[in-house]
C-alpha cells in the first residue's frame, strides 16, 4: 500500500474534507452502502454493531455507492435523510463513492489491494445469482456488490473482508470485531 489508509482525502456526507487519522487507534469496519439493495436492512445491524461496540473502539464507516446496478441514486440530503429517517443511522457517512467503477476511490484501491478476496457464508449463492444476472464485477478482487465489510486493525491494516451477505450479526464477523478489539 504506498499511501496509509488514514492519509488518504476522504469527503464526509455534508462535503467536508477529512481522513481516516480521525479515527485511528480504532477498529474500523467500512461498508459500502445503498438504500435501494435488497441488503438496505443490514443498516440496522450496522447501526446496531455501531452502538454496542463504539464504547470499545469500533468505528463503523459508511460509503454510499451506486456502482452496483444503481442501487444508489439519492443525493448527499436524500442518503442522509433516508439513513436517519428509516434505520436511525449515526455512524459516519462519507460521500458517494466509486467503488469498482473509474477512478476507483484510493481508500478502496487500498482495502482492495490489503484484502483481495472475501469471506464468504458457507451456504451463499450471491456469487451465482450476480453471475446469472450478468452483474459479477469484472475482477474476482472487485468488491461483489453493496454491504461488503472491510475490518481494519487499530493499526491501520485492512485485515478481513466480508461478502455482502456476511451479514452484521454473523458470529463470523462478530467474532473477527472482538479479535480485533481484543
Amino acid at each position: 500500500m504506498n499511501t496509509p489508509l488514514y492519509d488518504i482525502p476522504l469527503k464526509r456526507l455534508d462535503g467536508s474534507p477529512t481522513t481516516l487519522a480521525e479515527f485511528q487507534g480504532q477498529v474500523l469496519l467500512i461498508v459500502n452502502l445503498a438504500s435501494k439493495c435488497g441488503f438496505t436492512p443490514q443498516y440496522a445491524g450496522l447501526e446496531s454493531l455501531f452502538e454496542k461496540f463504539r464504547e470499545r473502539g469500533l468505528q463503523v464507516l459508511g460509503f454510499p455507492c451506486n456502482d452496483f446496478a444503481a442501487q444508489e441514486p439519492g443525493s448527499a440530503e436524500e442518503i442522509q435523510s433516508f439513513c436517519t429517517a428509516s434505520y436511525g443511522v449515526r455512524f459516519p457517512l462519507f460521500e458517494k463513492t466509486q467503488i469498482n467503477s473509474e477512478p476507483r476511490h484510493p481508500l478502496y484501491a487500498a482495502l482492495i489491494a490489503a484484502q483481495p478476496a472475501s469471506v464468504a457464508p458457507a451456504n451463499s449463492d450471491l456469487r451465482e445469482k450476480l453471475a446469472e444476472y450478468k452483474l459479477l464485477p469484472l475482477h474476482d478482487s472487485d468488491v461483489l456488490w453493496n454491504f461488503e465489510k472491510f475490518l481494519v486493525h487499530r493499526n491501520g491494516q485492512a485485515i478481513q473482508r466480508f461478502a455482502p451477505d456476511v451479514t452484521p450479526d454473523d458470529p463470523i464477523l462478530l467474532a473477527a470485531i472482538e479479535a480485533a478489539l481484543n
